[in-house]
């Protein structure tokens, strides 16, 4: 079976219990992990070390967290103390360096789903989802990584629009970043309630000349809208690390489980 599961954030205790739920069976099961699997939660690093002992039956993209994190690596951001066992750890380079070389954008074409941790941006259209990934995949790899997330992590604009001037932001921040958008695909990056008390606002998948995608966008990003599933998206961050739900669907079957979380 395939289970897709919402934001970990580091909360190791829950995902154990879920996994128990969810009759995990390593012989023969994949999980999805739709990004932020550190940060905020009390056992990030405990999180990471079992995702990467286990990451062939994992399938993750990054979220903003997991940016943030390896960020704090290359002493762009600072650090805190949910993420410092990480960075203090023996295996913090095998365990970052594995943890960059994830995609922001999965595809499966077999089963009919791809996930990014927020979404795809309502200006893409498939293909235009999988060069942005690249091109961005590319920069975490690449010598030139820290200068590059000095600018892309360090950027307070709380607006980006896909206009020639910003697009990398703008790719980056629709991967890992994005709630609700104005009608021309324009990214609000500030509102995060699950109602916006804007009219000119919209949640990406409801943007009405969004692209066309051809798989089931499975994303998580998002506590406040907590589950959601439509005829084109499932949205899974339930909002584990606030005391909510972790949530795990079941791709094949269609099937919901989650576990009640302790803030």
């Amino acid at each position: 079976m395939t289970w897709a599961i919402g934001d970990l954030q580091g909360c190791f205790s829950s995902f154990m219990r879920l996994l128990v739920k969810i009759k995990f069976d390593k012989s023969k099961d994949t999980i999805w992990i739709v990004g932020d699997l550190v940060n905020r939660g009390e056992d990030s690093l405990k999180t990471l070390e079992y995702v990467y002992s286990n990451k062939d039956n994992f399938r993750v993209v990054l979220g903003n967290h997991d940016i943030s994190l390896i960020s704090a690596y290359y002493d762009i951001k600072k650090s805190n103390l949910t993420i410092d066992p990480i960075l203090k750890s023996p295996n913090a380079k095998e365990l970052v360096w594995w943890l960059k070389s994830q995609p922001f954008l999965y595809i499966n074409e077999e089963l009919g789903y791809c996930m990014s941790h927020a979404g795809i941006s309502p200006n893409f259209d498939i293909d235009k989802a999988i060069q942005w990934s690249k091109i961005l995949e590319k920069r975490l790899s690449g010598d030139e990584i820290i200068p590059w997330l000095e600018v892309a992590t360090k950027s307070k604009s709380l607006s980006l629009s896909y206009n020639g001037d910003y697009d990398e932001l703008y790719a980056l921040a629709s991967f890992t970043r994005m709630r609700y958008c104005f009608d021309d695909g324009t990214l609000e990056l500030e509102e995060k309630d699950g109602v916006s008390k804007s009219e000119k606002l919209k949640p990406w998948f409801k943007i009405e000349n969004r692209k066309p995608i051809p798989y089931k966008i499975i994303f998580g990003h998002w506590s406040t809208l907590g589950f959601y599933k439509d005829e084109n998206v499932i949205a899974l961050d339930t909002g584990c690390v606030w005391g909510g739900e972790l949530t795990a669907f079941c791709l094949e079957t269609q099937e919901v489980k989650y576990v009640s979380c302790k803030r």
